[in-house]
This record gives structure tokens, C-alpha cells and sequence, in this order.
């Protein structure tokens, strides 16, 4: 007698309502930060600044990061009904998220080398049109993540999937990662504006030229701080790092204290893995002598826990494995 055929849920591809929240939040930032960077670089051209130069060319990086993020939701949202993505799309975003960390990596090593460099070989500051500058960025940058930050609510709001009471430890692991790229790109840009304001009112007022690339320093430890939770987050998702994930457990506790069988089914083969925020797909193999634990028994008990929304299950009899 051969294993109970594997029986399957099917994931819903749809687009859901925080993906649109996160993409509208990522454009009108994209938007903000475009022309702030077409103003800069046209003012600094016209007024010979070299300092709003330099930080129009750098809100070009960031313009660059963030439209990679809102291409990838726009690319999420094209092909999620494309039946060739076996589990939907919502790994487009994880990757563009994942690419965001390491664009974050090389410029906390810009603002290292740099900032070594000023140190070794100290410039003349023009003061008031680099804290005018920084201040510009620092608004700027604040209204941006005021408004990713209020898409990152409704992303969270009620307009995912249902879930039961049982409370989940883990609910925070639902957050969207593309978004958070984007958010953590205006964040750096907001806090390096901040100890750049502190650097250069220390340099004008008690002539402390040291302290600007000493913030740099300083900066460029945090954005690589930053960007390495960003990087495990991402890479975990992509490489199906999930086995320690607390579903497991959940998986595992469920059947081994089913109410109505009077010997749990042992597990003899079980993965899990993410394929949405807070949506999980398993293949579960069971090894039991008890006829009532089919898989759709399992598939019922299991049902509890809405996150795992595509599950395999395979029912051994005791008899095949002689």
C-alpha cells in the first residue's frame, strides 16, 4: 500500500491592500525626493555651491534606491497573476529590498572614506550655505518618512488576511521589507542631515572643522548598522532561512496535541517556508497506524493557524515502511 496522496492548498496571488498603500507611499517619496534633487543641483549650478552640488547629486543616490523599490512593487503588482511565479510575486520586493541593503552598504562605505579623507586633509567649510543645506535635507527627509510611515500603518491595518486569537508572537515579522529599503534610505539621509547640523554649527560657532567628518564616521557606523538588519531580514526570506521560524512550533505543537487522536502522528519530514508577509507554505510527511489521521485531518487540524495558507500533506502507514 502506497502513501495517502499529498493533498495542497492553493496561496491567493492577489495584490492585497498594503502592497497599494506601500507603492502610492514609495512614488509620492520618489516624487518629493526628485525634485529636490533637480533643485538643488539647478541652485547650486546657478549660486557656484558646490555644496548644493554635492547634496543634490547625493539625494540622486537615494532617488535611485527608492525607485527601485517602487518599480519593484510595480513589477509585484504586473505579473501576480502570472501562473509561472508558483507562489506569487511578493519576492520581487523582497529582492528589491534586499538590493536597497547593499546599495546602503557601499554608501556607508562612501561616507567612510570620505570622511577619513576630510580628516586627513582638512577643507575650508562654507558654513551658512552647508547648514542651509542640511537643514533643506533634513525637512525634506522628515516629510518623506512621515509619509512612509503612514503607508507602513495601513500596510498593517485591517486589510490583510484574518487571523484567529491565538496570539503570534512573530507578528511583527509581517512587515514589508520593500517598504522598509525605501523608509530606511530617507532615514539615513534625515539622520546623517542631523549630525551634519550638529558638525557644522560646532565648526562655525567654536571652530571644531574636526567634528564634521568625525559625524561622518559616526554616520557611516550607523547606516551600516541599519543596513545589516536590513540584509538578514532580506536574505533569510530569500534563502528559506525559516525552520526556526515560531510557526514551526506551532505546526509541530498542533499535531502533537490534537484533542481527538489518541497517539500523535510522528513527523518524519516538514519545511517551511515564507512566500508573503506573514504567509507561510509547508510540506508536511507524517508517519502514523491511526485510520482517522488522513490528510485531511491534518489539513483541519492545521487550519487554526491562517498563515500557513498552502500546505502538502502526505499520511504514512506503518505497514509501507517495512
Amino acid at each position: 500500500m502506497s502513501p495517502e496522496t499529498p493533498q495542497y492548498w492553493t496561496p491567493n496571488h492577489s495584490f492585497d491592500d498594503g502592497n497599494v498603500a506601500g507603492e502610492r507611499g514609495t512614488r509620492l517619496v520618489l516624487l518629493i525626493t526628485a525634485i529636490t534633487m533637480v533643485v538643488e543641483i539647478a541652485a547650486g549650478w546657478w549660486f557656484n555651491s558646490m555644496a548644493l552640488l554635492a547634496d543634490g547629486w547625493h539625494m540622486s543616490s537615494h532617488a535611485l534606491a527608492i525607485g527601485l523599490s517602487a518599480l519593484a512593487y510595480a513589477a509585484a503588482r504586473r505579473y501576480a497573476d502570472d501562473p509561472r511565479f508558483a507562489f506569487g510575486t511578493w519576492k520581487i520586493e523582497i529582492l528589491a529590498g534586499f538590493a536597497s541593503a547593499i546599495f546602503l552598504v557601499g554608501v556607508a562605505l562612501a561616507m567612510l572614506i570620505g570622511s577619513v579623507e576630510r580628516l586627513l586633509a582638512p577643507q575650508d567649510i562654507r558654513f551658512p550655505e552647508a547648514i542651509t543645506v542640511a537643514v533643506l535635507g533634513l525637512v525634506v527627509n522628515v516629510v518623506c518618512a512621515l509619509i512612509l510611515n503612514h503607508a507602513g500603518e495601513h500596510s498593517h491595518g485591517g486589510h490583510g488576511h484574518a487571523h484567529h486569537d491565538h496570539a503570534h508572537p512573530h507578528d511583527h515579522d509581517h512587515h514589508d521589507l520593500n517598504l522598509r529599503a525605501a523608509y530606511l534610505h530617507v532615514v539615513v539621509d534625515a539622520a546623517t542631515s542631523v549630525l551634519a547640523i550638529v558638525a557644522l554649527l560646532g565648526g562655525m560657532l567654536y571652530g571644531w572643522n574636526w567634528l564634521d567628518p568625525v559625524m561622518g564616521i559616526v554616520g557611516a557606523v550607523l547606516v551600516a548598522r541599519w543596513s545589516r538588519g536590513l540584509l538578514r531580514d532580506t536574505g533569510r526570506v530569500l534563502l528559506d532561512r525559516e525552520m526556526d521560524h515560531p510557526v514551526v512550533g506551532e505546526i509541530r505543537q498542533a499535531l502533537a496535541s490534537h484533542p481527538h487522536w489518541p497517539e500523535a502522528p510522528r513527523i518524519v519530514d516538514l519545511h517551511v517556508w515564507r512566500v508573503g508577509r506573514n504567509r507561510f507554505a509547508a510540506i508536511v510527511s507524517v508517519l502514523t497506524g491511526d485510520p482517522t489521521i488522513t490528510p485531511t485531518a491534518i489539513k483541519r487540524a492545521l487550519a487554526p493557524h491562517e498563515e500557513l495558507i498552502h500546505i502538502s500533506v502526505e499520511v504514512n502507514r506503518p505497514q509501507d515502511a517495512a
